[in-house]
């Protein structure tokens, strides 16, 4: 989609150099010289960024931009400040505002990253509303976020098997969304009416998985005070999810697999033969054919399960990902607890961008939340998110490939100005003579990467 681009500028040089910086992009232009023009075309169109000047020849940009706001809280824009002390471009920052540029421009580049930032947000928030029609919330069920590779291909994947009934293997680091995967793929299945039952086969006992899994009479054991059908029965019709099948003992992986030949079972204490129509899911942490090769996995389940398989990637493979999940919770947790905390500012995104998200999916989630239940209001910055300690880059890591132009150039810059900060000791002058940024400029960059 060509993004549609407002220019709201009275200073026709700087109309100029603006709207060159996009002369290699392929983006659909509008200029503005007065605020009353600026509101005319904002009425007219759903523009993906908005550039405005702070001072207009009838109005004050930083209130017509609060206004806009109030009928579109999601639009993207970026003030344009001439004043050196910019305090009113921080506290444009703080009521939502995406970023700010300083006059007179002197660093083309990093204009172009701040917008290039801008649009990537706004691209974000318009694909989370279409992937929220997308395949999960076609049925009021979970949405998969994200537009990378990897995602497109499984969102194909999961529409491919979805309809077939088959045994499904789900692989993938503990956090990546295994279960939300399976529940998707419950979702848009035949079986979609019928119940979606999950067991984590690691979270139990061995004897107190098989008396959940297979169900027991009346005195089957001690305790067993009244017979209780097991989740074997309970699926039927529906889909039976195994999580964490890998942590299951020998002594049940010889009994599922019976009951996936056979097609027959027994509560615990009955020898009463039962079947059940039920779809099987299966998920793991760990690379099961590694634990067959060291004899903890039976191979005959092992092939049994593995009729097809997905591969969950982790949060630091799908980066692009990053800001649009984050949106998502972020939207999630607002309504959730009924608040108004955000939007993310560009030094939080860069954070966000650049951590190594160990915990992958199910910790972003996790810091989102806990950012919205303790936050009173307003924009998150980088400082909201120093519980995460050291980032670690993707590119830290020995089996990571390497990252993006536009990711290893930030990491570059991040790195440099915490050196160049600590050559200069914390002089901000010194710092901008050291490097040869203007000092100005610098001050921009340090609040991106929250130095400032």
């Amino acid at each position: 989609m060509t993004p549609k681009i407002l220019i709201v500028d009275d200073d026709q040089f700087s109309l100029k150099l603006l709207k060159g910086l996009f002369r290699s992009k392929t983006a659909a232009i509008k200029v503005a010289r007065d605020g009353a023009e600026a509101w005319k075309r904002f009425r007219e169109s759903d523009f993906n960024l908005i550039l405005m000047d702070q001072r207009l020849p009838d109005a004050n940009g930083l209130d017509l931009l609060r206004q806009m706001r109030e009928e579109r809280p999601r639009h993207v824009a970026i003030l344009i400040t001439a004043y050196p002390d910019v305090r009113d471009a921080v506290r444009a920052m703080r009521e939502g505002l995406f970023d700010y540029v300083a006059k007179p421009f002197e660093n083309l580049e990093e204009i172009e990253a701040v917008i290039e930032k801008a649009l990537e947000l706004d691209r974000a928030y318009r694909e989370i509303d279409s992937l929220r029609e997308n395949l999960g919330s076609q049925t009021g069920g979970p949405t998969l976020i994200g537009r990378s590779p990897d995602i497109e291909n499984m969102l194909q994947q999961i529409k491919q098997i979805a309809p077939l009934d088959t045994t499904v293997l789900l692989e993938g680091e503990s956090g990546t969304g295994k279960d939300m995967v399976a529940k998707i793929i419950h979702d848009v299945s035949s079986r979609a009416k019928s119940r979606f039952l999950k067991l984590n086969c690691g979270g139990l006992s061995e004897q107190l998985l098989e008396s959940t899994l297979f169900g027991y009479e009346k005195g089957a054991f001690t305790g067993a005070v009244k017979t209780t059908p097991g989740y074997l029965e309970d699926a039927d019709g529906g889909t039976l999810f195994l999580d964490e099948i890998a942590d299951m003992s020998a002594k049940l992986q010889s009994s599922l697999l019976q009951v996936l030949q056979e097609h027959t079972f027994s509560r615990l204490g009955s020898t009463e033969l039962r079947t059940s129509d039920f779809r099987l899911l299966c998920a793991t942490n760990k690379k099961l054919i590694e634990e067959v090769q060291g004899d903890r996995f039976r191979d005959d389940l092992y092939y049994r399960i593995n009729v097809v398989a997905l591969e969950i990637p982790p949060l630091r493979k799908r980066r692009d990902d990053i800001v649009r999940l984050a949106i998502h919770f972020l939207e999630y947790f607002n309504t959730k607890f009924a608040k108004d905390v955000g939007p993310f500012t560009p030094d939080a995104i860069d954070l966000m961008d650049g951590y190594y998200w160990p915990g992958n999916v199910r910790q972003l989630q996790h810091t989102i939340e806990r950012i919205v239940a303790l936050h009173t209001g307003g924009p998150i910055n980088s400082s909201d998110l120093s519980h995460l300690g050291q980032i670690v880059d993707q590119s830290d890591s020995d089996d990571g490939p390497i990252g993006s132009y536009r990711t290893e150039r930030e990491c570059f810059e991040r790195d440099y100005l915490t050196r160049l900060i600590k050559d200069a000791d914390g002089n901000i002058s010194e710092a901008a003579r050291l490097s040869g940024i203007p000092r100005q400029n610098l001050y921009v960059r340090m609040k991106r990467w929250g130095l400032s």
